[in-house]
């Protein structure tokens, strides 16, 4: 294996650790994020449940989206 290949996921992987660093600290900041219509929150008692459902739907296809053109190989 070349080096210049490890070296460039290397890079990959260090430039998506740095993004993901950045959604964890906006995420609070957005105001419609796990708040969809369709995400499921339920409170009883000293239980609480949640399951973002609508939220890892619509993350789901932005992401698969943005990464169909960065990595598209035609």
């Amino acid at each position: 294996m070349d080096t210049s290949v490890i070296g460039k996921g290397l890079i990959a992987v260090g430039i998506l650790i740095a993004v993901m660093g950045v959604l964890f600290v906006l995420a609070p900041k957005l105001p419609f994020l796990g708040r969809l219509p369709g995400d499921i929150f339920i409170e009883t008692g000293n239980t609480k449940i949640f399951a973002p459902i609508a939220t890892s739907l619509l993350l789901s296809l932005v992401l698969t989206i943005v990464l169909n053109l960065f990595f598209n190989r035609r």
